[in-house]
C-alpha cells in the first residue's frame, strides 16, 4: 500500500509540474503576441530552469530574443531547437536569418562529398527517431531470421535470407547513425560567442599571440579545454583559444 501511495504521489507531482510549465508557456506565448518580449523571455527561461526541454520552447525563445534584437541569444536557442528537431524548416530558416544579422560572415571549409552525405544523414532525424529506426530494422531482421528457420517453402526461405542480410546491413548503418547522433547530442562540443569582440589566442594564456578576431553570435566548435580556456575551431578551419566566459554552450 505504501509503495502504491508513493507511486501515486510521484505521478501527481509529475503531472502538476508539467501543468505548471504548460501554463507558463501559454502565458509567455500570450505576452509574445502582445509584443511584451522581455516578460515573455523571462517566463520561457523559467520553464527551461524548471528542467523542461522541447524544440518548440527553444524556438519560441529564439524568436523572442530575435524580436529584442539580441542575436547571440536568438542564435543560441535556435541552435538548441535544431539539436532536438534538426529537420524543422522554420527553425533552419529563422536561424539563417539570425546568422545574417551578425558581424562575422565566415566561409565554411568545403567538405568531401561523403562527409557531407554522412552528416546530412545524421542530422536528417532526431535522436529518438534514429533509435526507433534502429529498433524497427532490428526487429525486421529477427523476423526474417525466424521465417528462414521455420519455413519449408524454398522461395520464401531464399527471400527471407536475402532480406535478412539487407536488414542486417541497414541495422548496422542506422545503429552507427544513432550512436553518432547521441554523441553529438550529449557532448558539449559547440558554442555561441557572447562577447561583442573576442581576440583569439594562439595558446591558453593572455600573453600568447593574437591570431584573429571574432564577434558575438559566431558559432564555434569546442575541441579542447584547459582551465577556463577553450580551444575552438571556426567554420573556415581557423583554430585558437578563448576564455570560457566568452561563450555559451549549445
Amino acid at each position: 500500500m505504501k509503495k502504491f501511495l508513493v507511486i501515486l504521489f510521484l505521478l501527481s507531482a509529475t503531472f502538476a509540474w508539467a501543468d505548471d510549465n504548460q501554463l507558463l508557456i501559454e502565458e509567455a506565448n500570450n505576452l509574445y503576441n502582445q509584443n511584451e518580449y522581455e516578460q515573455a523571455a523571462t517566463l520561457y527561461q523559467k520553464v527551461i530552469e524548471n528542467g523542461y526541454e522541447a524544440p518548440e520552447l527553444y524556438y519560441n525563445l529564439g524568436n523572442t530574443y530575435f524580436k529584442l534584437n539580441n542575436m547571440p541569444q536568438a542564435i543560441l536557442y535556435y541552435e538548441k531547437a535544431r539539436k532536438l528537431a534538426p529537420a524543422d524548416d522554420n527553425i533552419l530558416f529563422n536561424l539563417s536569418i539570425a546568422n545574417n544579422r551578425i558581424v562575422d560572415k565566415i566561409e565554411t571549409v568545403p567538405e568531401a562529398f561523403y562527409a557531407r552525405w554522412w552528416k546530412s544523414l545524421v542530422y536528417a532525424f532526431s535522436l529518438d527517431a534514429w533509435g526507433w529506426i534502429s529498433l524497427t530494422v532490428f526487429g525486421l531482421t529477427i523476423l526474417m531470421l525466424l521465417v528462414f528457420l521455420l519455413s519449408n517453402i524454398v522461395w520464401l526461405r531464399k527471400a527471407s535470407f536475402w532480406s535478412g542480410i539487407i536488414f542486417l546491413i541497414l541495422f548496422g548503418v542506422s545503429f552507427l547513425l544513432a550512436r553518432q547522433k547521441h554523441t553529438s547530442f550529449s557532448r558539449d562540443h559547440q558554442a555561441i560567442v557572447f562577447t561583442p569582440t573576442v581576440t583569439i589566442k594562439s595558446s591558453p594564456t593572455d600573453s600568447s599571440i593574437d591570431l584573429f578576431v571574432i564577434h558575438e553570435g559566431t558559432k564555434v566548435q569546442l575541441t579542447d579545454h584547459v582551465g577556463d580556456w577553450y580551444e575552438i575551431t571556426i567554420a573556415n578551419g581557423s583554430v585558437g583559444w578563448l576564455k570560457e566566459e566568452d561563450i555559451r554552450k549549445i
